[in-house]
């Protein structure tokens, strides 16, 4: 079962006595993603004793976010090539996975988890998960963000009274997960424990107005061109209550953009009154698709689709989270995602045919 068999004090003391901690989170990390372990390595890094090294590091696979190395910076981390991996034999006390327990979303890395469940600590807000992955688990579905609970767990590494206590520098990167995984504080899974978290954090001295700015005013041109063939195949279905838009490999290279620069037009179909489901295809870029041992080669004879999907509360709400477990994979109640080892046009039929049972509730 995918549930919390820990406490986030327990984890907390566990990785503050640690001499080594490796942080990591899934493939394609968003701000919540980027933002909890690099909290959470900045933290550690703070206890650590004077005169010796940084005892705690982060490694990430991409693509990544266009502001990921301004919020990074100097902080310990490792770029990890998705083909190659990681050094397998890479010695590290501890190692926490952060905003995912799914070896899908882990595959450049798990050649390196396999056989380590012991050492490995889950602390994660999805509702599925992999749990034998790590033998000690924290999973807090109600959370908006995993920033929530990696906020009162970095409270805890530092052995503060308060998250208002936080240092600034820790308490940004939080700040910015809790942002992006809310939209901003838009979305339906805000609530008063989130704004409390939030709160908190924005009187540890976050300047919300200069994250906003670095996180949300920085699109390229490849981007909004890229916005613009996105919203050029919006059509709707099931008399409107679906939005659908898809992008190719053609659309990205058109528009000069980069793989990870579609992140939130899958909000834009939400603005229309009768969407009730919102869902953005994008055909992978060749290496997601490579399978553990894989190389390279192998990865780009294999045809893959990401799915994202977003549902609005309300009568006869669709749990998109249901339907992407359908697919392999998972999420949230009102946002979720999965990969199909299929082309676009056929997930596209599929897809819609299981979202069309969850909308007339015969599913």
């Amino acid at each position: 079962m995918y549930t919390s068999n820990s406490t986030l004090a327990d984890i907390a003391e566990r990785l503050r006595t640690s001499r080594s901690v490796l942080v990591l989170t899934h493939l394609r990390p968003d701000g919540d993603a980027i933002g909890s372990s690099i909290a959470i390595v900045r933290a550690l890094n703070l206890t650590s004793p004077k005169g010796l090294p940084p005892r705690a590091r982060a490694w990430y696979a991409g693509p990544f976010p266009p502001w990921q190395s301004d919020l990074v910076k100097s902080t310990p981390h490792l770029l990890i090539d998705p083909v190659q991996g990681p050094d397998r034999n890479a010695d590290f006390e501890s190692v926490v996975v952060i905003d995912t327990g799914s070896w899908t979303q882990l595959e450049p890395f798990a050649a390196f988890l396999r056989g380590r469940s012991a050492e490995t600590v889950i602390v994660d807000h999805h509702r599925q998960g992999d749990a034998e992955i790590a033998d000690t688990r924290y999973i807090d579905p109600n959370a908006a963000a995993v920033c929530q609970p990696a906020a009162e767990l970095c409270r805890m590494i530092l052995g503060l009274d308060s998250i208002t206590q936080l240092p600034v520098e820790v308490a940004t990167p939080l700040y910015l997960g809790i942002c992006t995984d809310t939209g901003w504080f838009r979305h339906s899974n805000v609530s008063g424990a989130v704004l409390h978290t939030a709160a908190d954090l924005h009187s540890a001295g976050v300047n919300h107005a200069a994250l906003y700015q670095l996180i949300e005013q920085r699109d390229t041109l490849g981007r909004q061109k890229l916005l613009a063939r996105a919203l050029e195949s919006l059509t709707l279905e099931s008399s409107g209550r679906i939005g659908v838009m898809q992008l190719n490999k053609a659309d990205f290279a058109a528009a000069k953009a980069e793989p990870g620069e579609s992140g939130g037009f899958i909000d834009f179909a939400t603005f229309i009154p009768s969407v009730r489901v919102s869902v953005l295809l994008t055909e992978a870029s060749d290496w997601q698709s490579a399978s553990e041992g894989g190389d390279l080669s192998a990865a780009k004879r294999k045809v893959v689709t990401k799915i994202s999907m977003r549902s609005k509360e309300g009568a006869n709400a669709v749990d998109v989270n249901a339907v992407a477990k359908e697919f392999g994979g998972g999420g949230h109640t009102r946002a979720a995602g999965a990969r199909l080892d299929a082309p676009l046009d056929e997930t596209r039929r599929r897809l819609l045919e299981l979202i069309r049972l969850h909308l007339d509730g015969t599913k």
